[in-house]
């Protein structure tokens, strides 16, 4: 089978500083190409270029072998030649297109309407909008006559597994189900190939074992090719016909998926070691701590029902289960966005008790300057520097010269090395791989100089090396600046490796606390299988 693309000699530099070095490689209609490798590598850089988003390739060509119509603006696949277009009866010319060489802007235009990409970490969906409805405005983007929108709209949602869900409003729907939604808006557009750049990354592994069948099922039922970039190597095993290793912005590797994922995961070992932390005084008492929601299709939940426990200074503490357990409601109370219903949330600050439940500067507003969160959905500033995001961004107003000492320090502390540290100053956020921007975000977190710092999910975009700089980086802040951290997570592994304490919830109730291990250990069957692999 002739190509769909051919990437040839691609390199990209951002301000001198090479990210892809030198790409060549072929893709096949139909086919699901994986790209793996660690943060940094150049992985989204690599999609974006294939899929035409951003600013163009410093060198190389990517080219597109397609089936134009001569009528209308309509590109198929190549092996669609010579047949009738499907959408004016025109003819159909095989044509070779360089993506992005300027005179074909019109023609790169036209290869994008027949393109669509999942970007990492944004559902952008009509929050207040029904799933179905999401699904229409996607189809009436690309002129879709009004009269079928209704019935075709169902059609993909079925296509997805999601009809009964095609009445609830978006922003209710869990991360998988967003994800879904997503996929069925991108199907609308009757892609011949999709992008998917780390679609499954901040979902639990159950959740995530559905929505790669979903794209595997979609890529099969619509001969659609597919470049799918992911820490996860299961996604890259289970779906994909042929993979790709980046490193350092070169091909490392080029092959089977299994090879690969073999090749990419041999240098994730972990060989620093820690000394078991000196725990300190109780900075945080939670008793009876109730939340409860009404709503309209369920009645009255209990999303944190009589939660109550302890976190020592120094403490690494865990809050493990699976999706709907009450974790990061119980994690938005600790951090003060949320008011439980009944109970006590209360903080140590120097040697003052105070409540995050009662409102006034003097209580919640003292206490949440304290704690730091990061949200798995965190943000950066797009259009400011990583020296900016760090400092006058979140209100930090020092001298110039203090502002780059206090964010070296606290890049280090968020597993940067110095060098890099100092390199990526004065870049822009979308100059960093996800891993580098997570770890932006921790730091802008810790140089708020917090007491607490809440971890929401800090593996879940992460490849198994990265994961092992952020173990670290957590660490040595516990070490070398008496941090105390919570960290919610599926990732057992991760937490068994850092936490010293762990508590499981079910239902909105912690129903074990104690020494990680032996939390673990009391994770049920399906527990286990529904969070296991959550690091693979």
């Amino acid at each position: 089978m002739a190509p769909l693309i051919t990437v040839k000699d691609l390199s990209k530099e951002f301000d001198g500083n090479p990210v892809l070095k030198n790409i060549n490689f072929e893709m096949e209609e139909g086919e699901i190409l994986g790209i793996i490798g660690r943060s940094g590598a150049g992985k989204t850089v690599l999609m974006h270029l294939m899929r035409g988003v951003d600013t163009p390739p410093t060198s190389g060509s990517i080219i597109f072998h397609i089936a134009a119509c001569e009528k209308c603006q309509n590109v198929e696949p190549p092996s669609k030649a010579g047949a009738k277009c499907p959408k004016c009866g025109g003819s159909l010319k095989p044509e070779d297109v360089d993506f992005w060489a300027p005179e074909n802007e019109r023609m790169k235009r036209r290869i994008m309407r027949r393109t669509a990409i999942m970007f990492q970490r944004t559902f952008a969906l009509y929050g207040d909008d029904r799933v179905i409805e999401n699904v229409m405005h996607a189809l009436s983007d690309i002129g879709y006559p009004g009269e079928q929108q209704v019935s075709r709209a169902a059609d993909l949602l079925d296509e997805v597994r999601l009809s009964h869900r095609m009445m609830h409003i978006a922003r209710d729907l869990s991360g998988g189900e967003k994800q879904r939604v997503v996929l069925a808006r991108q199907l609308a557009k009757e892609p011949f190939m999709l992008c998917a750049d780390e679609p499954t990354g901040t979902l639990d592994p159950r959740t995530a074992d559905i929505v790669h069948e979903m794209l595997s099922e979609a890529s099969a039922n619509n001969d659609m090719a597919m470049v799918v970039s992911s820490h996860f190597s299961q996604i890259i095993e289970d779906i994909c016909h042929k993979a790709i290793l980046l490193e350092d912005g070169a091909i490392k590797d080029i092959g089977d998926p299994k090879k690969i994922v073999k090749t990419f995961l041999k240098d994730a070992t972990d060989t620093e070691t820690f000394e078991k932390g000196i725990l300190g005084e109780s900075i945080l008492q939670a008793r009876d701590v109730v939340k409860r929601y009404i709503t309209v299709d369920r009645g009255m939940i209990k999303a944190v029902d009589g939660v109550s426990f302890n976190v020592a200074e120094r403490e690494i503490f865990g809050i493990i289960g699976t999706s709907g357990a009450g974790k990061t409601t119980l994690s938005r109370i600790i951090s003060g966005i949320i008011e439980p219903t009944s109970g006590e949330m209360n903080i140590r600050i120097g040697e003052q008790w105070i409540d995050m439940t009662k409102p006034g500067i003097q209580n919640r507003g003292r206490a949440k300057s304290y704690v730091g969160l990061l949200h798995q959905e965190y943000d950066l500033y797009p259009h400011r520097t990583i020296l900016d995001n760090l400092t006058d961004s979140i209100g930090l107003e020092f001298p110039k010269e203090l502002a780059m000492r206090k964010a070296i320090i606290t890049l280090k502390m968020a597993g940067f090395s110095e060098e890099k540290s100092h390199k990526i100053l004065d870049r822009m956020p979308s100059q960093l791989s996800e891993g580098e921007k997570h770890r932006v975000a921790l730091a802008q977190v810790l140089i708020r100089e917090p007491r607490i710092v809440l971890l929401d999910e800090p593996t879940g975009t992460m490849d198994p090396i990265t994961k092992i700089d952020v173990k670290h980086s957590i660490m040595h802040a516990r070490e070398e600046i008496d941090e105390t951290f919570i960290v919610v997570s599926h990732d057992m592994d991760f937490v068994r490796d850092i936490c010293d304490r762990a508590a499981l919830m079910r239902h909105g109730k912690i129903v074990k606390i104690g020494p990680t291990n032996e939390v673990l250990e009391y994770l049920t069957q399906e527990e286990k299988e529904i969070m296991a692999n959550s690091s693979a």
